[in-house]
């Protein structure tokens, strides 16, 4: 008979767990969003054999175990139980999760100083791995002895940690810290994991730091629970495959580009072979707008139409799964970099600019499209995280954005 697994929460919205589990185990793995009034009934009575426990029932699975792990006992926390025998066994898989996430990333923090932002349940957690590890910890929070407003006095740290919820979806584009208030800082864990790049792993890349986001850590703990789950050894090695494959199969294919190099057909083509939904950002400006591109240019101009442009990227890069492409001109504002990479990886579609079409494009029939091209080759590369000639086949474009991203996400 197959086990009865499951993550039990408050509010669970749209898990990733369900998918890493289908790779770590043959067993069911459901969602159970459980009342308040409710969960301590289910804990103790529910048809389960095995559940992840995510806020805010944490503290309460650990009251209600016959017995805790040494972890799980010490933090007071569990995220995973296993019932064995009418017993309820607990345990807390996110302290291996963490410690995977740092020594993944090969920063030695032993002797060091290491910044550990928010003291809540996550942050205990890590305090405990860091500590253990040998690193000097300073948790911070908003209102203690070491806080935001005098963070400076730590700017010897080399390692940042957060471990708020500042930055998550849906609220995008926060950041809990300005890292260069840190200048010794070498490395920045986000436990964040939607979306894939926080705005503080979005400026720690910036600056040329090593980071880690939260996807290694969620894949890392399920893979300890899952093996307490079937009573059985995972290799090490499913952490990382896992991270590789879902990584590629949440992560938006951004087309950035002249207008009229193909991206609309490209992105058409991409969506087809691997089964993606596509966003075409120009359409959907039309469609909110009201109005076709010329319309709006000469009604409002361009200055209007790329606040339009910046507010449907800011939508539509919030969203994972999909194929985007985008305006000509959307690399014109610097602020719609971090919109669109925060989810995805932004491909550069280059065409010979005899081969450009211009009916319909503002822009390219007022232009010189070589003068045009050369002003914005810059932008083009500031953006791109991989180049891809588009003068052949569509069938080959698409061939060759697929094996250019399979290099990058190995």
């Amino acid at each position: 008979m197959s086990l009865k697994c499951g993550l039990l929460g408050e509010t669970l919205g749209h898990s990733y767990s369900p998918r890493i589990h289908a790779y770590l185990g043959d067993y069911d793995y459901c969602l159970y969003e459980i009342s308040r009034e409710k969960v301590e009934d289910f804990i103790l009575h529910g048809d389960w054999d095995g559940l992840n426990v995510t806020i805010p029932y944490k503290k309460v699975a650990a009251s209600l175990c016959d017995e805790l792990s040494d972890i799980a006992r010490d933090l007071g926390s569990v995220n995973t139980i296993v019932r064995r025998n009418g017993k309820l066994y607990g345990h807390n898989t996110d302290y291996y999760g963490f410690k995977s996430m740092v020594l993944e990333t090969g920063v030695d923090i032993s002797g060091k100083k290491a910044l550990v932002l928010g003291t809540g349940g996550t942050g205990v957690t890590i305090v405990k791995v860091l500590t253990e590890m040998g690193a000097e910890v300073v948790p911070i929070s908003r209102t203690g002895e070491n806080n935001y407003d005098n963070i400076e006095k730590h700017s010897d740290a080399v390692l940042v940690v957060n471990a708020t919820p500042v930055g998550m979806y849906p609220k995008n584009g926060a950041s809990p810290l300005d890292l260069r208030r840190i200048p010794s800082c070498e490395c920045v864990l986000d436990v964040i994991y939607n979306p894939m790049r926080t705005a503080l792993i979005l400026q720690a890349e910036s600056l040329g730091l090593k980071y880690k986001s939260g996807l290694h850590m969620l894949i890392a703990q399920a893979k300890y629970s899952s093996e307490l789950f079937q009573n059985k050894k995972i290799s090490d090695d499913s952490v990382t495959f896992i991270e590789n494959s879902l990584t590629k199969e949440l992560e938006n294919i951004i087309l950035i580009g002249m207008p009229g190099s193909g991206k609309s057909v490209v992105a058409e083509a991409l969506g087809r072979r691997l089964h993606k939904p596509v966003i075409e950002t120009d359409a959907e400006i039309v469609k909110s707008a009201g109005m076709t591109i010329p319309e709006i240019f000469e009604k409002s101009g361009e200055e209007e139409f790329r606040r339009l442009e910046t507010a449907q990227m800011e939508l539509s890069g919030k969203l994972s799964e999909r194929i985007i492409s985008t305006g000509g001109g959307a690399v014109t504002r610097e602020e719609n970099y971090n919109l669109l990479h925060q989810n995805g990886i932004i491909v550069w579609l280059e065409r010979d600019t005899s081969k450009l079409p211009t009916d319909g494009r503002p822009i390219s029939q007022k232009s010189d499209l070589s003068e045009l091209y050369r002003r914005r080759k810059p932008m083009y590369e500031r953006f791109a995280d991989l180049r891809v000639s588009n003068n052949g086949t569509v069938s080959e474009t698409v061939g060759k954005i697929i094996a250019g991203i399979e290099g990058i996400t190995k």
